[in-house]
């Protein structure tokens, strides 16, 4: 059995195609399509060409399935500002997966080379290859400028039977799992594990507990009149617009719910206030008026400058008393909401570099308002993709979450309802309900199972109330945080070295050269 494990189950002209393929099925899994079975297909797509391969034949696959993927997954970057960006973030992406390629085409060399046993090849190997994956997620997520954990294959299951895993374990977890199955069959059907039924038992226990665990309960807590507003004013970046356009559509569209009863706070998306009422005078008359006559606070979003610094900001406002607390975005977008390393890309491309005129500051405050009546944690826009956001916001108090965001420069595109994924997965990830409320839309409540409980149609001008639950205590996702991908990670680059040492020195000892192996690409 190791003699043969290692060879490819394609040649490289067939396994460029498939993985070519399994990018394609990869991204139809994702919302847009929002086939989730496909992201299994991809997955096993993307193992079978790895399987056998070299170094450099594995990285040229990853690469393939990387682009197929990006270029699908992330199209909407190219809306306004054209190819550059779009080819730019896809192939940076696609050279991760690269990378990641080649760590999981020799754990499937090397691992068999340890021990004889059927059963490293029917567990060790898939809990590995799966880590691997995560590796590289996990590198995605946090290089280069903080990263860009957007497309990692958890996203894919927000409405899925695999969801509520990630109450347990997160994102990451549920990523390390899905891989783990289907790299489990494949090496179940290449042992022929037909022939000896309980071989099959490691896989469909994995499959079955990932499938019919429930999310984990937490406490109900009461419930919060929430009214949302979707103002669908001018917010692109190059729509037409004078200052004052959009918090004008924010108050048309909050004129219909002012006489709404018992309503506890009022929510805005991101940018809903074109001026800020910190340094406007009229503009915080307006919001003084507006918290009047509803008799609640309003949590409201603008562009606040403090020491010559930008930040995008959510406000809580009090009427009578302005704003009371604040939260900067902590993950300002790279090249969208601050150039970094200016001078080296402007040399690169001027046109595109030049429209960023001003940089935003990553917020160092905390991500929740007291509202008085509850606690709710906050996230603006991208940041709802980095995890340390929202489990910070669950481990200070938060009893429900209040995501604003900002859609108009990607209209007509899936990354709203991408978003929309994160969003829900959220909801179960923290057992608290989840109010998305965008510019243009599409705006959801979430409750904490990841159902939508309310909603407004994408570029209508509407408003919803809504009584959110509010939930108490902690999911083991919060609790462990970061520690499930350390160990994840860290586990799986351990094991792999160990891999390599064990089956070079078994390799040795054979009189076998497994280094030439790794140097050329199999027939």
């Amino acid at each position: 059995m190791p003699e043969k494990s290692h060879r490819p189950l394609l040649p490289l002209w067939g396994a460029v195609l498939a993985a070519a393929a399994g990018g394609f099925a990869y991204d139809l899994g994702f919302p847009g399509a929002s086939i989730w079975p496909l992201a299994f297909v991809g997955i096993a797509l993307a193992l079978i060409s790895l399987i056998g391969r070299s170094a450099w034949g594995a990285a040229l696959v990853g690469l393939v399935f990387g682009l197929s993927f990006y270029l699908l997954q992330v199209s909407w970057t190219s809306l306004y500002l054209g190819p550059v960006p779009w080819l730019a973030l896809s192939i940076l992406e696609s050279l991760f997966v690269a990378g990641g390629g080649v760590l999981i085409a020799l754990a499937y060399r090397w691992l068999p080379r340890v021990s004889d046993s059927p059963w490293i090849r029917l567990v060790a190997l898939p809990l590995l290859v799966a880590g691997l994956w995560c590796v590289r997620e996990a590198a995605v997520g946090t290089m280069p400028y903080g990263g860009f954990p957007w497309a990692r294959a958890a996203l894919s299951q927000s409405e899925s039977p695999f969801a509520q895993v990630v109450s347990w374990a997160g994102s990451t977890g549920l990523s390390f799992v899905m891989v783990a199955i289907v790299a489990g069959i494949i090496e179940w059907v290449r042992v022929a594990g037909w022939r000896r039924p309980v071989s099959v038992l490691p896989v469909a226990a994995l499959l079955a507990v990932s499938m019919l665990v429930p999310a984990w309960q937490t406490t109900p807590a009461g419930e919060l009149r929430v009214a949302s507003v979707q103002g669908n004013g001018p917010s692109g970046y190059f729509d037409e617009r004078e200052p004052g356009d959009v918090l004008a559509a924010q108050l048309a569209a909050t004129e219909p719910i002012l006489d709404e009863e018992g309503i506890d706070v009022l929510l805005w998306p991101e940018g809903g206030s074109d001026i800020d009422p910190t340094r406007s005078d009229s503009v915080a008359g307006i919001f003084d008026r507006l918290g009047e006559e509803l008799d609640a606070p309003i949590v409201l979003n603008t562009v606040t400058v403090r020491d010559d610094e930008y930040f995008n900001t959510s406000m809580l406002w009090r009427a009578g008393e302005g704003a009371v607390a604040l939260y900067d975005k902590r993950h300002p977008v790279p090249f969208g909401e601050y150039i970094p390393d200016r001078d080296f890309w402007y040399a690169l491309a001027p046109d595109l570099i030049g429209l960023v005129q001003r940089g935003y500051t990553p917020g160092t405050n905390a991500p929740v308002f007291d509202l008085g009546d509850a606690v709710t944690g906050l996230a603006i826009c991208f940041d709802v993709i980095y995890d340390d956001v929202i489990w910070e916001g669950a481990r200070d108090g938060a009893q429900l979450y209040m995501l604003q965001t900002n859609n108009a420069d990607f209209r007509g595109t899936d990354e709203n309802q991408q978003q929309l994924a994160i969003a829900r997965l959220r909801a179960i990830e923290t057992g608290r309900s989840v109010v998305n409320i965008s510019t243009v839309g599409t705006s959801q409540v979430i409750d904490p199972s990841g159902r939508t409980i309310d909603s407004l149609p994408a570029y209508e001008q509407g408003a919803m109330v809504t009584d959110v639950e509010l939930r108490d205590g902690l999911t083991p996702s919060v609790v462990l945080g970061s520690s499930v991908p350390i160990v994840i990670v860290i586990g799986s680059l351990a094991a792999l070295i160990a891999a390599g040492i064990i089956a070079r020195r078994r390799s040795r000892d054979r009189g076998g050269d497994d280094d030439d192996a790794i140097r050329t690409d199999a027939p």
